[in-house]
């Protein structure tokens, strides 16, 4: 996860748990909205909401071992991201999918990402 991603996620009512589940849909293929070729969308279940009614999550991925939360939002929040917005999030996806293992880590130490769901992704973040 990124900082603003982890700021946002302590006022929501989603969990880490939840963002997992997101994980583990996508690597199986249920990717939601693909916004880009590293950039999707996805619908994400609060505990005791549905996904139509709950958050949307941001994600820059490849697929494979890279899966960077950078922005999310309640449904009621907002409907559509702006292109401006949206140009952002690619070029910060690609960032984010370009590190290689020692950036990973130095990002890590400073704080500006944050892994989780350990086992289920080795580059989750």
């Amino acid at each position: 996860m990124t900082r603003a991603f982890m700021r946002w996620l302590r006022k929501s009512s989603l969990r880490e748990q939840d963002l997992c589940v997101v994980v583990a849909e996508m690597a199986c293929g249920l990717i939601g909205a693909q916004l880009s070729a590293h950039l999707f969308k996805k619908r994400v279940a609060a505990a005791g909401r549905g996904k139509r009614g709950s958050a949307r999550v941001l994600i820059g991925s490849n697929l494979e071992d890279g899966w960077f939360f950078l922005l999310g939002f309640e449904k009621n929040e907002r409907h559509e991201l702006s292109s401006q917005e949206l140009a952002v999030l690619r070029k910060w996806a690609s960032a984010f999918l370009a590190l290689d293992a020692d950036a990973l880590l130095r990002s890590q130490e400073i704080g500006e990402i944050t892994e989780i769901c350990h086992e289920a992704q080795s580059r989750t973040q």
